[in-house]
């Protein structure tokens, strides 16, 4: 029982996070071991800064 509600509470989390923006460090992990085993993969650190770079853009000459 406890097994399934962890599962429920990690896919719930996943969801929230993806619906404000915040893609999932987990399953990036697993898909670069998976499907690129020669890349490094980058620390939670470096992904949350990429992926907000992506976001909303990085460096200057934007005003939004």
């Amino acid at each position: 029982m406890f097994n399934d509600l962890s599962k429920l509470g990690k896919y719930l989390g996943q969801a929230a996070r993806l619906m404000v923006g915040l893609p999932d460090y987990d399953t990036y992990v697993a898909h670069v071991k998976a499907t690129h085993p020669d890349r490094p993969v980058m620390s939670y650190e470096e992904f949350f800064r990429e992926r907000q770079e992506a976001r909303y853009g990085g460096g200057t000459g934007r005003c939004c």
